[in-house]
């Protein structure tokens, strides 16, 4: 049984006055059907409440496993003989008594499948429409048959912001509290870096993750900052599209790309109110081109590191879905997600491989051309400070319209590092590996790896070690230069894409070193 919302329930304390006005709005334009999809149902529930008594209309709410029954009352009984679908939606439409108001339907999606009862469904639509009546639907799964879509209205709940993770955190320790005495030690910095990291959760997820770090030792302080981080990271990674992604501690362990790092250093303080009062706008984004291993990636969590952001990677795959309608939502999903997270950089992989089809004549309908329309689109009109990477291998299936000017702070081209960068990634390698970099021969090196990317390089300091240790022998520069010897660069075996990639960067990108 679906009980009314609980006031003291934490993962429900309190409503965005946003969502009220936003979906009492709609009701107000008298749509017949709005759509809910959303896994917070209770939290929906409540907002539809609080619209229903700020309109002084009743609440009906309709479940399979109870039927039908007055949404405002704790417990109500259900109307008899209501919990089958297609009777509740009978009784909707022939029950000339049923006083004016908002029915709830919960999960009916599913049961949609059934010809009768999509029919039952529509003439319930038509004859509370025609009362003055709004159906809204709140279902976990958006895959709503096509003649309910073209008449719902989409209704997206929002994610909570500071002011309300602040009223859930205390909902949820007053919860705790009660069933067991716990210990709060939490200035006012402490709690603002908690509800930074508990953004982009939704609020059942953020009442859970506080739980989690409160649960073994009874207590929450500032060492719970890195729990929730980890725990938020779980929560995340439920669903596949955004991934936090560690990044280096210092920038000091990414090798190179000098230009790159002095054009964020540059902009670093961009960010502070006092550029915003100078005129300045937040920097946006940039894109990353070049050769396949040379450091794009790295280059992603450089920016991450050089201005503490947290680093998110977006999945772009993932975001595919066999059903139609999904794969558009999952990104408009992502995309939200990641603003309310804010500020954060947002990193997508290989883009070309994302949206390729939107370059040419596609063969799965336009999908690829309307999500890469809505992150275009996302692109130019986003506010929140969401600092966007993306990184790219092919340019020949890049869309023309990524690489207009505006659309990125900056295109920076990666390229294969020089002499100076290679020298630098052998000693952070070398470093990561507990060795010390003055015991080798670093100008053999760097002269044995011209042509080497940076993940090459990587490959060659550990083939070394694992020849050195299967000899119980020390790591040399012998052992490195053996295995730079015995496996040719991409520089080599793909020579001709790599310099028709650098011809084409001239004059269009900034080298990243």
């Amino acid at each position: 049984m679906t009980d009314a919302p609980r006031p003291n329930d934490p993962a429900t304390a309190q409503t965005t006055c946003d969502d009220v006005q936003r979906l009492g709005e709609l009701l107000a334009a008298r749509h017949a059907c709005i759509s809910i999809t959303t896994f917070e149902e209770c939290y929906a529930l409540q907002v539809l409440n609080e619209v229903a008594i700020e309109r002084g209309t009743n609440l009906r709410v309709w479940s399979v496993t109870v039927g039908m029954r007055d949404g405002a009352l704790a417990g109500a009984p259900p109307v008899p003989d209501t919990d089958h679908p297609a009777a509740a939606l009978f009784s909707l439409t022939r029950d000339r008594v049923i006083p004016m108001g908002i029915t709830v339907m919960l999960d009916l999606c599913g049961h949609l499948r059934d010809e009768r009862t999509l029919r039952a469904f529509r003439e319930a639509v038509d004859a509370r429409s025609a009362a003055g009546d709004t159906i809204v639907l709140i279902d976990q799964c958006p895959d709503l048959p096509p003649a309910v879509r073209a008449i719902a209205a989409r209704f997206e709940l929002s994610y909570p912001d500071e002011r309300e993770l602040e009223q859930i955190i205390r909902a949820t320790l007053r919860k705790l509290n009660d069933e067991r005495r716990i210990t709060v030690d939490v200035t006012r910095a402490t709690l603002s870096a908690m509800l930074r990291n508990l953004r982009g959760l939704t609020r059942r997820q953020a009442a859970q993750v506080i739980a989690s770090c409160v649960c073994d030792d009874r207590r929450l302080d500032a060492n719970d900052i890195n729990h929730m981080l980890a725990h938020k990271r779980q929560a995340l990674g439920s669903d596949g599209l955004l991934e936090y992604v560690e990044a280096p501690v210092s920038i000091d362990d990414v090798g190179g790309l000098s230009k790159l790092k002095l054009w964020l250093k540059r902009r670093q303080d961009a960010l502070s109110d006092e550029a915003m009062r100078f005129g300045l706008d937040a920097p946006r984004g940039v894109l990353m081109l070049g050769v396949q291993g040379a450091g794009k990636s790295l280059a992603a969590k450089a920016v991450a590191t050089a201005w503490q952001r947290p680093l998110l990677r977006m999945d772009v795959g993932a975001l595919y879905d066999r059903y139609i309608g999904e794969s558009e939502r999952r990104l408009r999903d992502a995309l939200r997600q990641a603003e309310q997270m804010a500020p954060i950089v947002l990193w997508i992989d290989e883009i070309e491989k994302g949206f390729a089809s939107a370059a040419s004549q596609s063969s799965d309908g336009g999908l690829s051309k309307r999500m890469f329309g809505a992150l275009l689109t996302w692109m130019q009109e986003r506010a929140a400070p969401v600092f966007l990477i993306a990184t790219a291998n092919d340019i020949e299936a890049l869309p023309p319209e990524l690489l207009r000017k505006g659309r990125f702070d900056e295109i920076f081209f990666v390229d294969l590092p020089s002499p100076e960068a290679r020298r630098a990634i052998f000693a952070i390698h070398l470093k990561k590996r507990k060795r010390d970099a003055k015991s080798f021969d670093l100008d053999a090196l760097v002269e044995a790896s011209d042509g080497f990317s940076g993940a090459e390089i990587e490959q060659a300091v550990l083939a070394g070690l694992h020849d050195a240790f299967a000899l119980r022998a020390e790591l040399s520069t012998g052992h490195v230069l053996k295995a730079l010897r015995e496996s040719p660069p991409l520089s080599v075996t793909m020579r001709e894409k790599i310099e028709a990639l650098r011809e084409w960067s001239k004059g269009r990108c900034v080298p990243a070193d």
